[in-house]
């Protein structure tokens, strides 16, 4: 390896690091998607390793070439769009922990909007950079440049730390506060070997060898960062659980079996061989029996005759909604954990506009529980249930009696079956299965019926 490619790349260290870098994006690639924090990520990741590759010479490219420019590359892609995006989605992730589980109530400004914020800075000091132009023909700074790069990588790194020692008393769930340490020990590591690399390929710019392995370094660190900090979860902690458990015969299927509410295949001691519309529907609901049948009908499939019942169709997220805060009032109110994962989860599904499933409640409603100062409060969703029960009285509730399910429901009961846990006739998982998203910013569900 002599000088030559050590200037303008192509060297056979300059090949195996780019193919780590490949590798890196595309083991990371194959674990996330569909969560839009999680997209960032991935952006991010792949601005710093393709800046790394474009600004250090790994691949032969004449410097006049347009796509060359240092300050595309070492100081935008790299900088504020590359590790800056990285580090952002884990204070992201810390700001949201501490105001669901410290202050128990929503984040004051949204995901999207609080990401922003936190680039502001580095984007700042980019352009500072950028106005000033001290990188040489190599994409190398000036060395009185070094010391204000390392500390705006240090701040982001202090804000991190400290956003983990503020929910550190916090007993999770799942490994959201391993996570965030995680995040902190191999930025720190990243950032220190990075500093060592970076000096090392400064001040020795006329030795060969030393730029060749200085370059390799820092590009297979950044490629180890992006894998580790892609295999700790930056999504909701239920969905990590999921993914780990899907090949198993014991896969959570909704919020509830992961915080393990118990008592979810309970029948309530009502006459299940007289199942009719004269009893109240909040207490029918109550038996698993009947919650199952009448959520299989609300879940029925695209094909269904629609001619017959037009206004309850695709009416299932109201069904689903009742369970899922039925479940809620399992957990013990001294149990605020576990309350808080349960009605974030149920926040975040049904009542922010455009959620996954999102309902139909009041505007008023809906501002109170978006609104909440203790998303521990016994009574939280109360209202929204009553809005939504009266709905499904009036609509859903009146095709139910008329349909297949509830005929095949009462022949079940009549014929004695004592199987509490039965799946009724076109039962789906599909809509009652955990997405655990990040934020409002989902696709608009089904339009409701007039």
């Amino acid at each position: 390896m002599g000088g030559g490619c050590a200037l303008s790349g192509g060297c056979s260290t300059d090949y195996a690091a780019v193919a780590i870098a490949s590798a890196a994006l595309a083991l990371r690639g194959k674990k996330y998607s569909g969560i839009w924090l999680v997209i960032v990520q991935i952006v991010g990741s792949i601005d710093l390793l393709l800046s790394l590759v474009m600004s250090i010479n790994f691949l032969k490219i004449k410097h006049g070439h347009p796509w060359k420019s240092c300050y595309l590359w070492a100081v935008w892609a790299e900088g504020p769009f590359g590790f800056g995006l990285l580090m952002s989605c884990r204070i992201v992730q810390g700001f949201q922990l501490y105001h669901f589980f410290v202050k128990h109530r929503l984040p004051p400004i949204r995901p999207s909007i609080m990401l922003v914020v936190i680039l502001l800075p580095w984007i700042c000091g980019a352009a500072v950079f950028h106005w000033n132009k001290p990188l040489n023909h190599r994409c190398h700074m000036q060395t009185q440049w070094v010391i204000p790069v390392m500390c705006i990588h240090g701040l982001y790194i202090a804000c991190l730390v400290g956003i983990t020692l503020s929910i550190r008393h916090i007993e999770f769930r799942f490994s959201e506060f391993k996570d965030l340490l995680q995040a902190i020990i191999v930025s720190t590591i990243a950032v220190g070997f990075w500093i060592v690399a970076y000096v090392m390929n400064e001040i020795h710019e006329d030795i060969p060898w030393v730029q060749i392995f200085s370059r390799f370094s820092l590009l297979v660190m950044a490629s180890i960062l992006v894998l580790l900090f892609f295999s700790m979860s930056v999504s909701q902690p239920l969905h990590s659980q999921i993914r780990l458990r899907k090949q198993e015969s014991s896969a959570f299927m909704t919020m509830g079996e992961a915080l393990g509410i118990t008592g979810r295949g309970s029948v309530k001691k009502i006459n299940e061989t007289h199942f009719d519309q004269n009893h109240p529907l909040d207490k029918l609901l109550e038996n698993k029996r009947f919650r199952m049948s009448f959520m299989s009908f609300a879940d029925r499939p695209p094909g269904y005759d629609k001619s017959v019942f037009k206004c309850s169709y695709f009416a299932g997220e109201s069904v689903h909604f009742y369970e899922e805060v039925y479940d809620l009032k399992k957990i013990p109110v001294d149990d605020s954990i576990r309350r808080i994962y349960m009605s974030r989860h149920i926040i975040e599904k049904y009542i922010v506009t455009g959620a996954e499933m999102e309902i139909n409640i009041s505007h008023r409603t809906h501002q109170e529980i978006l609104g909440t100062s203790d998303l521990t409060h016994p009574n939280l969703f109360d209202n929204a249930v009553a809005e939504i029960l009266q709905l499904i009285k009036l609509n859903l509730a009146k095709d139910y009696w008329l349909s297949m399910h509830f005929v095949k429901l009462k022949e079940e009961m009549e014929r004695g079956s004592n199987v509490p846990e039965l799946m009724p006739l076109d039962y789906s998982p599909r809509v009652s299965f955990v997405r655990c998203t990040d934020d409002p910013f989902c696709e608009e569900h089904t339009a409701n019926c007039n």
